[in-house]
């Protein structure tokens, strides 16, 4: 389903009023800015439930808008049991994703869904893949995970990732109605190499970052993280997270953040754990200007020059 990185770079993109590839010999138009939304929840091992609050917060986001709405990772499941998310996992033309392009469709908006139990290779093993609908209800693009979490956290949870999913190897941006996107997934927070690519190599312009980031690490570093990604690339972010107690044994640090290019915050619930939206206008002229007034990209040394023998 991933469209071709090199079909998409193809484009000739602008910070202005502009036209985006569809892939499809088709063309949307982008205004100078566009409203979008950061959705926040805490997903159980169910999948209607979680469909049915994804459902609602779709619609606050319609109303009030917004033309993009995010999720977080693990928007459709967070099982209980070790082994539940292999037992859920589906392919993409499955019945859980259709439920989520039909939502799509019939709300009129873009979804980024932030991490999708997708069916892996074998039995044993799944993809975790940040899926972007567009409002026609046809998957645009997906990326898969690149960067598993396999950590000891003190004072938190053991957890191994890789033990039972896939890692990405693609770098993935897509050329939208909300500017060009670069897609990421939680964990890939902590590697700034990937958000450098995204921006200098591949001209980002959005960042993605769906997470469920620990209690513990999130306390410590999440907004951190998010404002220097923020501010190195100066791009947006828009990091929709998990919150809350999802099960006995699992918490996430919540606090849905939407950060601009100056790394200021412009929208964030009043409540860190609880369900619900918050909005915000891409300003592509702001964009423009923070990279005018500070030209990074032609300060930057280039790879060879970090290569080259002591």
């Amino acid at each position: 389903m991933n469209f071709c990185l090199n079909t998409q770079l193809s484009f000739p993109y602008k910070c202005a009023v502009v036209s985006a590839s569809t892939g499809a010999g088709k063309s949307i138009p982008m205004a100078n800015s566009v409203r979008i939304a950061a959705a926040q929840m805490t997903s159980v091992n169910n999948l209607a439930v979680n469909f049915a609050t994804c459902s609602r917060l779709v619609k606050e986001a319609a109303s009030a808008g917004a033309k993009l709405l995010c999720f977080p990772e693990n928007f459709s499941f967070v099982g209980d049991l070790e082994g539940e998310s292999l037992k859920i996992a589906e392919p993409l033309d499955g019945p859980i994703m259709k439920g989520y392009c039909s939502l799509a469709r019939e709300s009129n908006i873009w979804l980024s869904l932030g991490g999708f139990q997708e069916k892996g290779s074998d039995d044993a093993h799944l993809r975790n893949t940040h899926v972007l609908i567009d409002d026609n209800g046809n998957i645009r693009s997906t990326y898969s995970k690149m960067h598993l979490f396999d950590v000891d956290v003190p004072g938190g949870a053991v957890y191994k990732e890789s033990s039972f999913t896939e890692a990405g190897k693609d770098i993935v941006v897509v050329d939208s109605p909300f500017g060009r996107l670069g897609v990421t997934v939680c964990y890939d927070l902590r590697f700034p190499e990937l958000y450098q690519q995204l921006r200098f190599n591949h001209d980002a312009q959005v960042l993605l970052v769906p997470a469920a980031f620990t209690t513990v690490t999130g306390q410590a570093h999440w907004e951190i993280l998010l404002r220097a990604r923020a501010i190195e690339t100066q791009c947006y972010v828009i990091a929709a997270a998990q919150a809350g107690k999802h099960n006995d044994k699992r918490e996430s640090y919540g606090d849905t953040l939407i950060i601009d290019p100056w790394g200021t915050i412009v929208g964030r619930l009043s409540d860190r754990s609880s369900t619900g939206i918050t909005v915000a206008d891409i300003d592509f002229s702001l964009i423009d200007s923070v990279r005018a007034k500070m030209p990074v990209s032609k300060h930057r040394k280039p790879a060879e020059f970090w290569n080259r023998s002591v």
